[in-house]
């Protein structure tokens, strides 16, 4: 109380005495000015600034009026958190998709703040959300080297573009917290690179058998063929089950891997293990094998549908060097969906069944159902990391 009094009698004795000392002259201003440094122990100059402060009032903000008023971001913060936290690029060009099944859930906007969300710009996005956005954790890398077959699949050494859908890039994550000791679930991720189509898949100690089980099982969901796959030199991709599953069939499917050491080289898919793996389940160990049937359910429904058809990515177009300056260049952000929809590889019965299953999704009913089942597969998680804890302290 003593510091507040303090600071409003010194605002008080500034307010009055600025008058005073304006219309004072010369030698009655530095008698003022002793009075005011003798009572408060300010610079003179600091009294000098402090009475034009008074005078010329509160500080006016420099530029012009701000376009946008808070009231945006109440709907676009919900819209941002249940898409997980996109980049403005990303949010620019999901919003217009987003906003109609927003209304549906949480009641019709305003016209005016509909219509400001629809205008904002990426960077207006970015710097809006600024403040509330979190910060990445890294995981364990889990790579085991297969060195009895290397020599059986080729590294890859075209790095170009590729021309249209089937492309195909695969990692998994471990879920083992902060040990990689004892067996544990882990998830297999798929994706393509031209669409950025991905498919996950949960193992159980990512052995061989299940890697080719959870691959067959996303093929058989695709609408379009698998033309090349590409993995990091992991013993999970390299053996023999997976190079038979891939070569012996009557159209057989272009089978490589990286260099070792070049995480890179295989960008598309490492890329995807943070946005649709970490994001998702975290960082916690799982090492209840009930926990692969759950996740599976959620990555092959509501997980698949939300990341493919409503949120979309951008796909790099070309990287150049400028002096010591690397200039990449990337798409307009669109989802693999529409990316499927306008590629002339996928055959048009694909199509009709990618339009028929995206007319009876909604991305907010779908995140809540996600919501749903990871609290349970975290719950479940948690509770039996406790029991394991309490049988190894006893």
């Amino acid at each position: 109380m003593e510091e507040t009094m303090s600071h409003r009698s010194k605002e008080e004795y500034l307010r009055t005495q600025s008058t005073r000392y304006h219309r004072a002259k010369r030698d009655e201003k530095s008698v003022i000015l002793d009075e005011g440094s003798a009572l408060f122990g300010m610079h003179r100059k600091s009294l000098i600034r402090a009475f034009g402060e008074m005078r010329r009032g509160p500080k006016r903000r420099r530029g012009r009026k701000p376009r946008y008023g808070p009231e945006l971001l109440a709907p676009l913060k919900k819209i941002w958190r249940l898409a997980y936290q996109p980049c403005g690029k990303r949010l620019k060009a999901m919003l217009e998709t987003w906003l109609p099944f927003y209304e549906q859930h949480h009641g019709a906007l305003e016209p005016e703040i509909r219509q400001g969300l629809l205008a904002m710009s990426a960077s207006t996005l970015d710097r809006f959300l600024k403040p509330i956005r979190a910060k990445r954790r890294k995981g364990l890398c889990a790579t085991r080297s297969a060195r009895h077959i290397e020599g059986q699949i080729p590294i890859r050494t075209r790095f170009q573009e590729v021309d249209g859908p089937g492309f195909f890039e695969a990692d998994t994550v471990a879920h083992c917290g902060t040990s990689m000791a004892g067996r544990f679930v882990w998830s297999l991720t798929f994706t393509d690179i031209w669409s950025g189509w991905t498919e996950n898949r949960a193992v159980w100690n990512r052995s061989a058998a299940q890697i080719v089980e959870r691959i067959g099982d996303i093929e058989r969901g695709l609408v379009f063929d698998i033309m090349s796959f590409d993995s990091d030199n992991g013993s999970e991709f390299l053996n023999w089950q997976l190079v038979r599953y891939f070569r012996e069939r009557a159209a057989p499917v272009e089978f490589t891997r990286s260099r070792p050491y070049r995480k890179n080289d295989n960008a598309h898919v490492e890329q995807k293990q943070w946005t649709h793996v970490r994001e998702l389940l975290g960082y916690d160990r799982f090492e209840d094998r009930r926990l692969v049937r759950l996740i599976n359910d959620l990555y092959r429904n509501e997980w698949r549908a939300l990341q493919n058809f409503f949120l979309p990515s951008m796909r790099l177009i070309s990287k150049t060097r400028e002096g010591g300056h690397l200039r990449r260049r990337h798409s307009a952000p669109r989802t693999p969906y529409a990316r499927l929809l306008d590629s002339p590889k996928v055959p048009q019965e694909g199509k009709e069944q990618l339009r028929r299953e995206f007319a009876g999704l909604d991305p907010i009913v779908l995140r809540e159902r996600i919501e749903t089942k990871v609290r349970e597969i975290l719950r479940l998680a948690r509770r039996q990391n406790t029991r394991l804890k309490t049988l190894q302290a006893a």
